[in-house]
């Protein structure tokens, strides 16, 4: 009887230190949210979410709202946490430390059971399978079964019977307790009763903005940001934080989040008038209003749903929704921006094709259209055969196929695919504009370029083919850069005709010059003259007719564009020429 009164007593002191040093008090974090035990996360949340809006002190002025708040948080700490849900489903504790009440919330089935670190180290437990009637008074006499293993060797009665576990208590409590709290962690470095609290990792979704990353990465990049503004003394920010991680999970890859806190980042929070109140504050870094972004608070309850939508509002707009059958591309731009455009069902403008108006706003023209199939008329016309469809114009109004039949695994995945998509177009358009850019300064050139009469080019500038070649003569380097800078300002210019001239369009004009002091003959065949009192003159010839008319007033702008005028409309005398004008 004395050794079971001996064994009775030892049950009872490590009862009392495991209640002391762990809490008697332990609620069952599934009661507090009411949620049963194979809930799965979107479960846990929604619970979480209801009731820390229900119990939140800032709406719940009732008594006990703040336990009651304290304690669903608690609870969702625990099961939003895989670690710690695990060990509390164990242990009945987050820390992986052992229960003692029989069918305490850890669930084993009415016992706790506690296991050290490998083998030779301390294991006991309590089960309901393994009460044992000690004998006497109809066996109301009870006693857990524990049995130790390990370096203490079998069970031995001991001397007296002193030592029923085969193992020194003093060994068992300094396994326990000694040295056993270093870095959160239930055990010493000798790796003897050693478990993790479970402590829960900071989220990998919300990145800490401070000012060089709001003004690099946020300021005017094209991307939307939903940003957590808050101060560590605040109430409620597990609550909101919970909100942003679920909203930034299911809108990931259509914006980024960020924390700001403003204990640590006072300048970028006073600069943007953010400053927290008596709960954490959430903006959103919006297009909505226009080409540049910029900071719109959201005001609305802390609900997964509520956030969503509010952010899915604020996505970017840039890309104008347009009648395929009406459909014109844009005018070319200074900028000379490729055109992209998606094709698909939808009634509204796709997500995907928000965000991506957003990040190439400035590089691209976005538009969408909803169409039926690829059966449509319009749609084949386009050369697309599947929908959805990305169809792309360079700037020079080449048209491609960019992707057809368009596959979204998720919207993260989609929107970098479809980047490296408009990338690539965009590579293909600056070296096709790149092209033009060249062939068009050279046609410039070419065409701004007043050419001096040659035998090789004379036939083509001022042949038979030309009705009126503009022919300015000059015998002296000083007069030839005076009437070429004067012929290249007529030349760019529409001159006024009347209706019934016979010229033709202003393409029939040809401007050249002709060096009189080498081409001499040039001027004899029109008059035996050869006009050799002038250093310069401008004449007005008609190959077709054989006939031509000089100028011979002060050679200004003006005055060529009034004796131009005067050609074209017929009020200028012309004269035969004297034998055929020719450049040898």
């Amino acid at each position: 009887m004395d050794r079971r009164l001996s064994l009775a007593l030892l049950v009872l002191l490590l009862s009392s230190a495991f209640l002391i040093a762990f809490g008697a008090k332990n609620l069952d974090p599934y009661k507090v949210l009411g949620v049963e035990r194979n809930a799965n996360q979107r479960e846990i949340q929604k619970a979480f979410h209801k009731l820390s809006l229900k119990y939140h002190p800032d709406k719940n002025k009732s008594k006990g709202a703040q336990e009651k708040f304290s304690e669903i948080n608690n609870a969702y700490d625990i099961l939003s946490d895989e670690e710690k849900r695990k060990n509390y489903d164990m242990y009945g504790d987050e820390k992986g430390r052992p229960g003692f009440e029989a069918g305490h919330p850890g669930d084993q089935s009415g016992y706790s059971y506690f296991t050290g670190g490998g083998p030779g180290h301390s294991q006991f437990s309590f089960r309901p399978g393994d009460w044992q009637n000690m004998g006497g008074g109809g066996g109301s006499l009870k006693s857990f079964s524990f049995s130790f293993g390990g370096s203490g060797g079998p069970s031995s009665s001991g001397s007296g019977g002193s030592n029923p576990f085969g193992v020194g208590m003093d060994s068992f409590f300094s396994n326990l307790f000694g040295g056993g709290f270093q870095n959160s962690q239930f055990g010493g470095s000798d790796g003897r009763a050693g478990f993790q609290s479970g402590s829960r990792s900071p989220s990998q979704s919300i990145r800490g903005i401070n000012s060089q990353v709001y003004k690099k990465e946020i300021v005017d990049q094209g991307m939307t940001w939903l940003l957590f503004c808050h101060a560590s003394s605040l109430k409620g920010i597990q609550t909101v934080k919970s909100t942003i991680e679920e909203v930034a999970i299911s809108l990931q890859g259509a914006l980024k989040v960020g924390s700001i806190n403003c204990e640590t980042e006072q300048s970028l929070c006073k600069d943007l008038g953010i400053f927290p109140r008596r709960i954490p504050r959430v903006f959103i870094y919006s297009y909505k209003a226009g080409e540049k972004g910029s900071l719109v608070e959201y005001d609305g309850d802390f609900s997964v749903k509520d956030l969503k939508n509010f952010c899915h509002d604020h996505l970017p707009r840039f890309s104008k929704r347009v009648d395929l059958k009406r459909f014109e591309l844009p005018s070319p731009t200074t900028e000379k921006l490729p055109t992209v455009m998606l094709l698909s069902t939808k009634k509204d403008t796709p997500v995907i094709w928000r965000v991506l108006s957003g990040l190439y706003r400035k590089r691209f023209n976005f538009y969408d259209v909803q169409v039926q199939d690829a059966n449509d008329p319009s749609v084949e016309k386009l050369g697309v055969n599947a929908i959805p469809a990305v169809v792309g114009w360079l700037s020079n109004g080449e048209k491609y196929v960019l992707k057809s039949g368009i596959s979204v695994k998720n919207l993260k995945s989609a929107v970098q695919d479809l980047s490296l998509l408009l990338d690539g177009f965009e590579k293909k358009n600056k070296k096709a504009a790149s092209s033009q850019t060249r062939k068009t300064e050279s046609n410039e050139s070419s065409e701004s370029q007043i050419p001096v009469l040659t035998e090789s080019n004379f036939n083509a500038v001022c042949g038979e083919n030309t009705p009126l070649c503009i022919i300015g003569a000059f015998r002296s380097s000083r007069s030839k850069e005076k009437l070429e800078s004067i012929l290249k300002m007529v030349s760019q210019k529409t001159l006024l005709r009347r209706p019934s001239s016979a010229l033709g369009s202003r393409d029939s004009v040809s401007y050249s010059l002709l060096d009189a002091s080498k081409q001499s003959s040039f001027l004899t065949a029109l008059d035996k003259s050869g006009f050799k009192s002038s250093d310069k003159l401008l004449v007005a010839y008609k190959p077709r007719k054989g006939k031509f008319a000089v100028f011979k007033g002060e050679i200004t702008t003006e005055e060529v564009e009034m004796f131009i005028g005067s050609v074209l409309n017929g009020d200028v005398q012309f004269t035969k020429t004297q034998g055929k004008p020719m450049v040898k």
